[in-house]
């Protein structure tokens, strides 16, 4: 059975698709066979590995609605032990499908448990915002992982969407924890940058990640090449620091934490 793990944070631009798909990328070098479930309309993660929108027929909003199964809508990506479940922005009429069903907050999880047990991992890039999508990511997944950006007001906001997992946890979905909190976008020349870092392990503690995610010109490129960054520059920063990212989630050090916390 996957272990499956979402990457949440109610803000846009704090690496969650960046992280999604280098994290997938990474898991499937260390041999882990792993699925990544492109769970946001703006379909960023599917063509962050190279999938043409256009040559989409079906994609996850065809799974969500009931007209196929997950095994029609996943797509090899070309590299080794990665698959993809792509979307297009077809997917923001999901909410409205859904409105009359009852299991609405459940679909996700339905559609997943069909091929859970061909993949080590499943990793879901979710909207920017906490809505049924998002909702649906956290009950279907094990974990979230939240990325957090090393910039002002960072943590502004952290607490509603940890209230959010809290809820979750206790009515959707018990088995729900905290895989981490990745800082992003970490500056080592800006006091701004170590400051973030020092107040979230200030607050947060063991649930903060030791591997720190550089702003690099390289890590922004890599998306219009259709390459994570350990294909695009594997010798680069951003490269070994997802690399480490994947060792610690494969390790899961903070398992214990992230149960008592919650």
């Amino acid at each position: 059975m996957a272990h499956t793990i979402c990457i949440a944070n109610q803000k846009g631009g704090v690496g969650k698709t960046t992280t999604a798909v280098n994290l997938a990328a990474a898991l499937s070098v260390a041999k882990k066979k792993t699925l990544l479930v492109d769970c946001d309309p703006q379909g960023n993660a599917t063509t962050g590995l190279g999938i043409e929108k256009r040559t989409i027929d079906k994609s996850l909003y065809h799974g969500l609605i009931g007209q196929v199964d997950a095994a029609s809508i996943i797509r090899e990506t070309g590299i080794r032990k990665l698959s993809v479940i792509p979307s297009k922005t077809e997917l923001i009429g999901f909410e409205i499908e859904m409105m009359a069903d009852d299991a609405r907050d459940k679909v996700l999880s339905r559609l997943l448990s069909q091929c859970a047990n061909d993949y080590d991992y499943i990793i879901i890039d979710c909207p920017p915002s906490l809505n049924l999508l998002t909702l649906n990511a956290m009950a279907a997944s094990n974990a979230v992982l939240i990325t957090l950006q090393c910039e002002f007001y960072a943590l502004e906001g952290l607490g509603q969407l940890m209230q959010t997992i809290k809820r979750i946890k206790k009515g959707l979905n018990p088995g729900l924890n905290i895989e981490g909190i990745l800082l992003t976008m970490f500056d080592s020349r800006t006091n701004l940058s170590k400051q973030v870092a020092e107040n979230a392990v200030k607050y947060f503690k063991n649930l903060v990640f030791k591997t720190r995610i550089p702003r690099t010109v390289r890590l922004g490129e890599a998306p219009s090449y259709g390459k994570p960054i350990i294909f695009y520059d594997p010798s680069s920063n951003s490269s070994k620091s997802y690399l480490s990212l994947a060792k610690e989630v494969l390790n899961g050090r903070r398992r214990k934490d992230r149960i008592v916390i919650l």
